[in-house]
């Protein structure tokens, strides 16, 4: 059986969950409401504020959905009931973020700034301290949402090997290369 299949789903109060006949997930709480379709053969079970899925056969592709659409429905109960978050660090002499409403302003050693435009569900902030990077804090009850536009700003200035300017994930290692050397 699939380990992560056969995890209940814990449902918290003020979360509810209905599952539609053509196999839609809505999962609606206090911070929003998501929509996910499942694979047609995946069955639910709730009682007692628990949900089980249950898969009908051993078969490769039936393990796998099972353990896809219990991580999907999880992450969709944890977003609406406490959210995500997920945090930039901005590195680099002269580099700085901005935030003023939706709009993430970035300006990270080209010529002109890059106007970032947020979607309603992700909210931003930018804490800039004199002397220290700058970090970007995304918050969105939406995770795959969340993830998706955190790839798209790191990817305006990704971390460069050799010094380690660029935006990267908060607590992500960048190993560096030795530059060039002289010859004796």
């Amino acid at each position: 059986m699939s380990r992560i299949g056969k995890l209940p789903i814990n449902i918290p109060a003020g979360v509810k969950i209905n599952v539609s006949d053509d196999n839609v997930v809505t999962v609606s709480g206090k911070l929003g409401q998501l929509f996910q379709k499942i694979h047609s053969d995946i069955t639910f079970q709730t009682e007692n504020n628990i949900m089980h899925l249950i898969r009908p056969s051993d078969s490769k592709t039936h393990k796998s959905f099972h353990g896809l659409s219990r991580v999907l429905i999880n992450n969709m109960v944890i977003g609406v009931s406490s959210g995500f978050e997920r945090k930039l660090e901005v590195i680099g002499v002269g580099y700085r973020a901005q935030a003023t409403g939706k709009l993430l302003e970035l300006f990270v050693g080209y010529s002109h700034p890059i106007v970032f435009q947020m979607p309603d569900e992700v909210s931003v902030e930018v804490v800039q301290e004199k002397r220290q990077n700058a970090i970007i804090t995304l918050k969105s009850f939406d995770k795959q949402l969340l993830g998706q536009i955190a790839a798209k700003i790191r990817s305006f200035r990704k971390p460069e090997p050799y010094k380690g300017k660029g935006i990267r994930y908060d607590g992500e290692f960048v190993r560096k290369k030795v530059g060039k050397s002289a010859n004796d």
